[in-house]
Parts: C-alpha cells; structure tokens; sequence
C-alpha cells in the first residue's frame, strides 16, 4: 500500500449541503494509503477573500482549488489536497480549504461555526484569512472561535473542580495564524516600526474596562490568547491593482504581480514548510493518514449525531482502530521473520526458542510504537495469545519436520537390516550378536547425522521399540546361547531400553524447561517493553501538562500587566489544578506504573498456564520413574 498521495488536484472532503455534513468516500479511501505522518494545514475567513489562492501556493500550483471571479462563494464544505512535503521527505502536507465564512446563500449560520470547528480539530495549523486590517470589525467577525468552547469537549466527562474542559484545548490546538491580505497600513506602533507579530498581538489587546460592550469585545481576543499558544502573523499587500488581473489571478503571470505582494507570499509559505507541526493529539499522540480518516469519520458523525465532537471519544475511537492495526503489523513481523530466519528442523529447541524470543522482541516493539491507549492492555494481552498460538505452531511444525527426516534417515540407514530379516541372515548360531553389531551400527551412523532436530531420541527410541519383537524373537533362536546367557541378554535389553527411556524423559523435562523459561523471557520482555512506553507516556504528560501551565502563567502575567486583576484572579483556579495534575503525576506514577505492570504479568501468566501443568505433568512423570528404580 502507498504511503505518499498522487493527487493531481483537490478532492471534497466534508460535502456541506447546509442541513448535513457528509464525508466523501473517495477522499477518505486516498487517506487511508497514506502511512506517514501529516502535517495538515488548514485555512478559514470570510469568504471571497482569496484563501484558495494561498492554499493553491502551498500546493506549488497556480491551479487547484477553485478561485473564483464574483460575489459568489466557490468552495462549499472543506476541500482537500495531499501533496509530497517540500522539506520533509517522511511527511505528508494535507491543505484543507474550507468554505468561506459568512456567505449570505446559507440557510443555517450554525453550519459556518462546524466547518470552523472542523478546521481547527483536523489542523496542526489553522490559517485566518481577512481584508485589510486586524480592527474591531475583523475581530467580531472571527466571533466563530468564541463559539468553540460550545462546540468542542476534550474529555467525555466533566472535568472537577469547575474548571472548565476549554482548559485542555492548548494540548491539542493547533497553531493560530492570521493572514492580512490587501493591508495598506505601515506596520508602526506609537511611532516605532513593528513586526506583523507584534502587530497581531497589539491587537489582541483587551479593551479596558468591564461593562458589556467591552466584554463582548475582548471575548474573541480572550480565546485566541487562551487557546492558542503559538501565533503567528502575516500580511500581504494587494496582488495587483488591475481589477481585471484580480479576477481571474491563477491565470496572472508572475511578473505581472506585486513584487512585494509576491515576498510575502514567498515568506508565508516557507514559513509553513519549515515551521508547520506535524498533526499530534494530547500525548504527542502522532497522527498519520489513516489517522486523519478516522478522526474525519469519527467528529462529522459526532455533528450529524447532534453531539458536540469530543477529543477524549475521538482518541478511543482512534486507539480501538490503531491497536487492532498494531496488533496484526506486530504479529504478521513475528510470522515473517519466524518463517524467514528458521530452517525446519531446528538442531535443538533452545534455538529455535532463541529466534522466537527475538522476532517477539521485535513484534512487542512494533505494537508498542503503534498503540496508544490501550486501556488495561486488552490489545497487548491479545498479541500475547496471538503469538504464543503461532510459537506452538512453530513448535509443531519443527517437531514434524524433525520427526519426518529423522524417520527417512533412519528408513535408509535400517535398509540393509531389514533385509537381512527378510532373508533370515540372523536365524543362524550367533545371529542374535551380529544383529546387536548390525543396530549399535545403525545407531551411531544415526548419530552421526546432523540436524535431525528436537524428536532424534524420540524417533529412534520408537525404533528401537519396534524391533524389541524381533531381537528377542533372533535371541530365542540362537541355539549358540545357553538358556542363562539367554536371560542375561533379554534383562540386558530391558535395562537398556529403560535407560533409553530414562534418558528421553530427561530430554523432555530439559524441553519443558526451555520453554518455561522463554515463557518467563516473553513476560518480562512484554513487561520491560510496557513500563518503557508507560514512562514515555508519563513524560509526554508531564511535558504537555508543563507547556499548558507556562502557557496559563503568561496569559495571567499579560493580564496583570494590561490591568486586569479580577481576570487574572480568576485563572487561579486553573493554575491551582494544574500544578495539581503535574504535581499527581510526579508524585504518585510509580505505584501506578506497579498496578498496572502487576495486573499485566498476571494475565500473562494465566495465557501460559496450559504449558505449565504439562510442565508438572512431566515432573511427577519423571519423579515415578526414579522411584520405580
């Protein structure tokens, strides 16, 4: 399956008929082939305001998603592209272009807030488009991100405390950009040249006082500043101030633009290239192609369902789907490599139980770096079973091979005996000694042959049983032995056959010891691989937990500096819970981590207990056959 996209224009993602949002197959099918990490920009504003041009930028291309020449909005629902990612070979770039904003031809204005809030779920970067200025005005009109605390829920329940679920929205956010287009202003503050940065932010400046006007004006600065740590700026003077080059611009050559129109778009795009995240949920959770598709799949559903799309559900519903997949990519790694690196019949059990425990050891890893989520390792708990069943098969199929060619080699080495049977060569005085010469011969060429594998003494002790008969038939008949001499030889036999026996049942107890052991290697493997990811895990927290808390702290500094107390007393309770969680998360995750690794080590035991009562099956076997001696 391909793990890079071939699309040679944009497809329609989220079809949007203003009473229904649905997913496009097609587009979700070209979603699912891309294996590799996805940095997915998307870009929201008003519409007819040139958003589709800059996508069609970052897609290295004059043509793609449609542009437009009048009044009328040409994008409906959320269009997207996959395209090779100019500066990293291992990712994917998805540019979304989503439906202006505010079109008068929609029916229910509650449809502009989903696609907004699409936008921002699905993205590692989120575009604003606007005209000329970020002013009063561009910032009622971007009232659609004050609507998300409404639209979207981190976590399926409540969050204690009061504190409120927007809280968690910095950990999976993604970066805010606001792009001017058309700006004639000159980027200067209180007379001192400013950047386009320092300008966004100015702007996001709360407006002094408490009544309701300025409260309603402050609420979208207030969410932009709280939900998204990483900003960024961008304007762009007009393309070209010949409205007819204006209306048809894909079709404009590039001299015939603004030069500085043509910097800046320059500028923005390596900006995304070199600076644009990959996709990643809370956790550092990465996200791939078919992680996209699902996670499309999973909020629209939420939508059309009357739900509000919740982060928490859509990572179960992603993790059910992406550990069923790690579980077969690990399994069907241990399958190849078993079948690649042995060679039937393995000379001895301890090897093929040496390859065994490293294709596992390389399948744990495999799950591991594929699974997330895995609520009381259910899925690891089923790669156990799946592999230990497919170790058994191996196991049987290098008992087989080994039985088969034992056999063979023991038909062609016992050939000539046979046939000396048959013509009656030891029915003679001394035939019962040179039919012992003639099997002690066969024997030791027997054990001359290499790599008869783990069933050699087994194949050759039913052998040797089966000619019990007719040594002692050969014995009875040699009329050179003495009746004494007779039964010296037939207790002779009987000794020897014991010992023989003695000796296999050694060899089965040092088997089943082996594989007792390998079980314990395979747990202790499961178990270090765990508590590796599980302190992984337990760091990426601690870090995304840290980050939100530094983030809140500089909210609260900026406040304070701008004036407002109250609000900055109100983002108390906040900052108390999170020192909280950071503080439970240092303190308190050993004793978890002991929970979880002990609840794991006993489940597996209980999958490796058959192998264990036949292991004692074989100890009391053994013990009686000492006693009887």
């Amino acid at each position: 399956m391909a793990s890079r996209p071939n699309m040679v224009a944009p497809i329609c993602l989220v079809e949007n008929n203003n009473e229904h949002l649905s997913v496009n197959q097609e587009a979700l099918e070209i979603l699912d082939q891309i294996s590799q990490p996805v940095v997915v920009v998307a870009i929201a504003g008003l519409y007819r305001t040139g958003k589709s041009y800059l996508m069609n930028q970052l897609a290295g291309q004059n043509h793609g998603f449609p542009l437009g020449s009048t009044v009328q909005s040409q994008t409906k629902g959320i269009w997207m592209w996959c395209v090779p990612h100019p500066y990293k070979p291992d990712c994917t770039l998805v540019l979304l272009d989503t439906e202006g904003l505010g079109d008068v031809e929609k029916g229910d204005p509650k449809n502009d807030s989903w696609i907004f809030a699409l936008a921002v779920l699905l993205s590692s970067s989120f575009v604003y488009n606007s005209l000329s200025t970020i002013n009063h005005q561009a910032l009622e009109q971007l009232h659609y991100v004050t609507e998300l605390t409404e639209l979207i829920r981190a976590k399926s329940s409540p969050i204690p405390d009061g504190v409120e679920d927007s809280l968690e929205f910095v950990s999976f956010f993604p970066d805010f950009i606001w792009t001017v287009r058309d700006f004639s202003l000159e980027l200067e503050l209180n007379g001192h040249p400013i950047t386009a940065d320092e300008y966004l932010e100015n702007a996001l400046k709360l407006l002094p006082g408490m009544n309701y006007k300025a409260q309603i004006s402050n609420l979208p600065r207030e969410c932009i500043r709280h939900f998204f740590p990483r900003r960024k700026c961008f304007v762009f003077d007009r393309p070209t101030n010949d409205k007819k080059l204006l209306s048809n611009i894909e079709k404009v050559a590039d001299n015939q633009l603004d030069p500085n129109f043509k910097e800046e778009t320059k500028n923005f795009c390596f900006y995304i290239f070199t600076q644009a995240r990959t996709k990643t949920l809370r956790e550092g959770i990465m996200i791939t192609g078919k992680r996209l598709k699902t996670l499309v799949v999973t909020y629209v559903d939420a939508i059309n369902s009357g739900a509000v799309p919740c982060l928490e559900n859509a990572m179960t519903t992603l993790a059910h789907t992406e550990n069923s997949r790690a579980v077969q990519k690990a399994v069907d790694h241990y399958s190849e490599q078993m079948t690649q690196r042995v060679s039937f019949p393995t000379d001895s059990l301890q090897e093929l139980l040496d390859l065994h425990a490293a294709c596992e050891r390389e399948a744990i890893a495999i799950f591991m770096e594929n699974s997330f989520k895995d609520d009381n390792q259910e899925f690891q708990k089923n790669l156990v079973e799946i592999i230990k069943d497919k170790q058994d098969k191996f196991l049987l199929q290098n008992e087989d091979a080994s039985v088969k060619y034992c056999q063979d080699k023991l038909e062609q080495l016992s050939k000539s005996l046979m046939e000396d049977i048959s013509a009656g060569i030891f029915s003679v005085p001394g035939g019962h000694k040179l039919y012992i010469e003639t099997k002690e011969r066969i024997e030791q060429d027997y054990w001359q042959v290499p790599r008869k594998g783990v069933k050699a003494n087994e194949v050759l002790q039913r052998f040797l049983q089966s000619q019990a008969a007719t040594e002692n038939s050969i014995l009875q008949g040699d009329k050179a032995l003495t009746d004494e001499m007779k039964a010296m030889a037939a207790e002779r036999a009987k000794k020897e056959a014991a010992e023989k026996e003695q000796e296999l049942l050694r060899q089965k107890l040092q088997e089943q010891q082996q594989q007792m052991e390998a079980q314990m290697r395979s747990r202790e493997e499961n178990m270090l691989q765990l508590k590796e990811k599980l302190e992984r895990e337990r760091e990426n927290i601690l870090r995304e937990q840290n980050m939100i808390l530094e983030h809140k702290l500089k909210v609260q500094e900026d406040l304070l500096r701008e004036g407002f107390k109250k609000k900055c007393e109100d983002m108390n309770a906040e900052i108390s819970h999170l020192r909280n969680m950071i503080d439970s998360i240092q303190n308190d995750n050993s004793p978890f981590i002991t929970k979880i690794m002990e609840r794991l080590a006993s489940e597996i035991d209980s999958i490796f207990c058959t192998s264990g009562k036949f292991f004692g099956n074989v100890l009391r076997n053994f013990g009686s056959l000492f006693k009887d001696k």
